[in-house]
C-alpha cells in the first residue's frame, strides 16, 4: 500500500460524511490519454491524466474515477502504471476500471494506489467475479458499472464492451443483483445522455437509488451547474460524475459545489 493510498483512506474517513454528496471527475483512458466523446463515439483527447488528477484534487473533487475504456475489447489489463502515477499526485478516493477479471487483477490496481474498482463486463458474463471481489475486498471497494439504454419500448437495458453489445437485460434487475452478490456500489452512466450535455437521465437514476440500499452514481449528461443540481434534487443520486465540461474547463467544480449549497443539498465545500 503507497503513502499516497494511506493518506487518501484518512481523508475519506475524517471528512467525508456519508449523508453528503459527491462531486465525481472521470478520466476516460485510450492509449495513456484522457478521451471524451458523445454517445460513447467520436473520442477526441481531452489531455494527460496524471495533471488532470491533480489538479480536480486541488479544485476540491470528492473522488476520481479512472476507466480504462479499451481494456475489455483489447483483452488487456487496466493500466496499473499510470494508476500509480495518478495516485501519487491525488489525496481523494480513487476508483479504476476497465480489464478486471480476477482478485490478481484488483490486488494490482489496489497495491499501485487505487482505493475502489469499479467492474463492468466481465462481472455481467460473470455475476460469481463480484461475489468473490466482495469477500476478498469488502463490498465497499467493488463498484459496478453499468452503461444502460434507454430503447423504443421505454425500457433501460444493460450494455457492454463500452457500449457495443446490447445485453436484452433490463438496467434495474441486473443492478439489484450485483447488490446482492455483493456491489457496495453502482456507477451508472446513460448511453443516451452521454456527452450530451443535456442533463442526467432523472428517470432510470431515481429508480436505481430508490430501489437500492447502495449509493448510485449518476453518469452521462451533465452540462451545466443546473444539472448537476437538478439530479441531486430529483433523482435522489448519491454522487454526479462528469468528464468533458471539467475537462474542458467549461464548468469548475467550485460553481457546481456553491450551487449545490445554494440549494440546500449537502456537500463538501
Amino acid at each position: 500500500m503507497t503513502e499516497a493510498h494511506v493518506l487518501r483512506g484518512f481523508y475519506y474517513f475524517s471528512f467525508f460524511p456519508m449523508l453528503t454528496k459527491r462531486i465525481i471527475p472521470c478520466l476516460d483512458i485510450k492509449d495513456g490519454r484522457t478521451v471524451k466523446g458523445i454517445n460513447f463515439e467520436g473520442l477526441r483527447d481531452a489531455g494527460d491524466p496524471v495533471e488532470l488528477g491533480k489538479v480536480y484534487a486541488q479544485q476540491g473533487a470528492d473522488e476520481l474515477v479512472f476507466l480504462d475504456i479499451t481494456a475489455t475489447n483489447e483483452k488487456r489489463k487496466t493500466l496499473s502504471e499510470l494508476v500509480n502515477k495518478i495516485a501519487h499526485q491525488i489525496n481523494i478516493p480513487f476508483t479504476v476500471g476497465g480489464g478486471i477479471r480476477s482478485v490478481e487483477d484488483v490486488s494490482v490496481l489496489l497495491q499501485n494506489g487505487a482505493d475502489k474498482i469499479s467492474v463492468n463486463t466481465a462481472a455481467f458474463n460473470n455475476p460469481g467475479l463480484i461475489k468473490e471481489l466482495a469477500s476478498e475486498f469488502g463490498s465497499q471497494c467493488v463498484v459496478l458499472a453499468i452503461d444502460t439504454k434507454k430503447e423504443e419500448d421505454g425500457n433501460w437495458y444493460v450494455y457492454l464492451n463500452g457500449g457495443r453489445l446490447k445485453t436484452g437485460v433490463k438496467c434495474i434487475d441486473w443492478a439489484k443483483q450485483a447488490v446482492a452478490l455483493g456491489a457496495g456500489e453502482i456507477l451508472l452512466t446513460s448511453m443516451n445522455h452521454d456527452g450530451t450535455k443535456q442533463g442526467f437521465a432523472l428517470d432510470i437514476t431515481k429508480e436505481l437509488a430508490e430501489n437500492l440500499p447502495v449509493p448510485v452514481i449518476a453518469s452521462g449528461g451533465g452540462g451545466t451547474v443546473d444539472h448537476f443540481v437538478e439530479v441531486f434534487l430529483k433523482s435522489n443520486a448519491d454522487s454526479a460524475l462528469a468528464a468533458s465540461i471539467f475537462h474542458f474547463k467549461e464548468v469548475e467544480i467550485c460553481e457546481v459545489k456553491k450551487a449545490m449549497q445554494e440549494n440546500d443539498i449537502p456537500v463538501r465545500i
